[in-house]
């Protein structure tokens, strides 16, 4: 037993371990644009340690170089992190029998990445245990956020000397496009992704980033309500 959890482990590793190409440029931008924005090191790594989101803490942080108000950093914060929500109900079926200490450290390590693999590799393993399970997660989270804390604190260090030319920008969106694309599985998922883009290049005219908000919630709708409309056709 405790090979086939070291195996699950190690196979976690292995499977998320393409999203270093992306982590490394992502942690990278994040530690330049917190230095630019006035965050030392230590409080670009508190915030990285603590916060553990990509996605919500580049919102926090360009909302707070805008001088927004603080509860609109928060909320837009939380909205963005609003999907950590359907990932957990989506483990619960899988990782809802372990320990309270245990779903605790699997929250904190939640990430895009270690959801978007360990999901696909439940259904796909419908014999793996408990423990097989929680060893495989794990193991995605374990090459995944080393190298988000390491690459947030050398961007933080050398960031300024990257030349501008290299672009690490590009990292975001590319990142989040590989997590989405494979889960765009059925007409309401893509609704609802067409809606948003549509949406969010439509508001992009609302301060302090409010499309965000908006266009989340009108996608959401459009998507849940798509798939209403389905069902009924389905009888």
């Amino acid at each position: 037993m405790e090979n086939l959890i070291r195996r699950a482990f190690l196979q976690g590793m292995y499977d998320c371990s393409p999203f270093i190409l992306v982590i490394a440029p992502f942690g990278l931008l994040f530690g330049v644009v917190a230095a630019e924005a006035g965050l030392n090191l230590l409080e670009t790594l508190g915030m990285t340690v603590l916060v553990i989101a990509g996605a919500s803490q580049f919102t926090a942080l360009a909302l707070l170089t805008e001088q927004a108000p603080t509860f609109i950093v928060i909320a837009a914060a939380l909205a963005v992190n609003l999907r950590m929500a359907m990932y957990s109900a989506a483990l619960v079926p899988h990782l809802g029998a372990a320990s309270l200490k245990m779903r605790a450290l699997a929250a904190y390590f939640m990430v895009d990445q270690s959801f978007a693999v360990a999901i696909k590799k439940y259904e796909a393993e419908q014999g793996f245990s408990l423990s097989q399970k929680l060893a495989y997660y794990f193991g995605c989270a374990a090459i995944i956020c080393p190298f988000w804390y390491g690459c947030s604190a050398l961007g933080a260090l050398v960031g300024q000397a990257i030349p501008k030319s290299y672009s690490l920008d590009f990292a975001i969106p590319i990142c989040f496009i590989a997590l989405v694309a494979p889960m765009l599985r059925s007409l309401p998922h893509l609704i609802a992704a067409l809606v948003s883009v549509l949406c969010a290049l439509l508001l992009a005219w609302m301060p302090y980033n409010l499309w965000l908000l908006v266009a989340a919630i009108i996608a959401m709708a459009a998507g849940a309500q798509s798939e209403r409309w389905l069902e009924v056709r389905r009888g």
